[in-house]
């Protein structure tokens, strides 16, 4: 995250601390922070001009429901999903669903992946070198095959650029062998939840990206979890090897963006009201086959399809 302003708008009322692509972060007090998920989208590492109407509040409503699936596996930074009294009277309702009440933490300066299948960087890496992350493979592996075993692939954090995939050797010489590895089991443990609950939701969890940090001494899962933007889903019944399956997340805005012939640089094409619709389709259709549960239902959603018009 880039770092912000010295204060929030007037309409928070918080000390701004940084900006992502998607999250916003104020501080509550000295041991506390506000993350707000904001309905900003990106594809090919460029902003969009138009929101995703809701995305925000999907991802605070999937790392919430798998936090607390998780809280036998470690212990996490979230305190509320509720709009706290700090915030100015006048941005409670827009926030409402898209904010977490978090405990700071220090975080690892490592991302924790976890690939179950060959996909992305991980499919590149193997159909060059037979390996991933370093690590060899069979021969004879497809684009989208199911790995022999989930394998723990960190990265780098870079500061500008892309991240760069790390061996867990490599990982360890920064974190220190016992961080490093309580850091591989915490994630592997996380990411065989999920895919167990996902088997039963009839969706793959190809490979998902975790953030961990160190709170009272404690390893913490902090950080959006196993939601669209930090994960890959693809509907069980569109997966064969060597293929890509469709996933539950931007796809329709990349495919239109391809489509587009843009060349990737800023500014990006004006999106269609039916690719903003398509893609946020795609993201709360991920949630309500995950969790079981209506999005409808979530705090601010009728809420905001009513002042803008609904989206579904």
């Amino acid at each position: 995250m880039t770092a912000g302003p010295s204060n929030a708008p007037a309409e928070i009322g918080l000390v701004h601390v940084a900006s992502g692509k998607v999250r916003d972060v104020y501080e509550i007090d000295a041991e506390h922070l506000l993350f707000v998920a904001s309905d900003r989208v990106s594809a090919f590492d460029v902003v969009m001009a138009e929101p995703i109407p809701d995305k925000g509040r999907v991802l605070t409503a999937l790392t919430c429901f798998w936090l607390d699936r998780l809280a036998d596996v470690a212990p996490n930074h979230l305190v509320s999903a509720d709009v706290p009294d700090v915030v100015s009277p006048d941005a409670r309702s827009s926030l409402a669903g898209r904010v977490m009440v978090v405990r700071k933490a220090e975080m690892l300066p490592v991302e924790c992946i976890v690939r179950g299948y060959l996909a992305g960087s991980a499919w590149l890496e193997y159909a060059e070198t037979s390996t991933v992350h370093q690590v060899p493979l069979q021969a004879g592996l497809q684009r989208s095959s199911a790995l022999p075993e989930a394998l723990f692939t960190p990265s780098t954090k870079a500061e500008t650029g892309h991240d760069v995939n790390i061996s867990f050797d490599e990982a360890a010489h920064i974190l220190g062998e016992r961080v490093a590895a309580e850091a591989r089991d915490i994630c592997l443990a996380a990411y065989d939840t999920a895919v167990r609950l996902g088997a039963q939701k009839g969706i793959i969890v190809a490979d998902t990206k975790f953030e961990l940090g160190f709170i009272d001494g404690k390893l913490s899962i902090c950080d959006e979890v196993i939601t669209p933007d930090s994960s890959r889903f693809w509907p069980a019944e569109r997966w064969s090897p060597g293929s890509t399956p469709p996933s539950f997340d931007k796809q329709p805005l990349r495919d239109w963006l391809e489509a587009t012939g843009w060349d990737k640089t800023p500014p990006p094409p004006k999106l269609t009201e039916q690719v903003v619709a398509a893609t946020r389709a795609r993201y709360v259709e991920a949630y309500e086959r995950l969790s079981g549960l209506s999005f409808d239902d979530w705090p601010g959603v009728r809420q905001a399809d009513s002042e803008q018009g609904s989206w579904q």
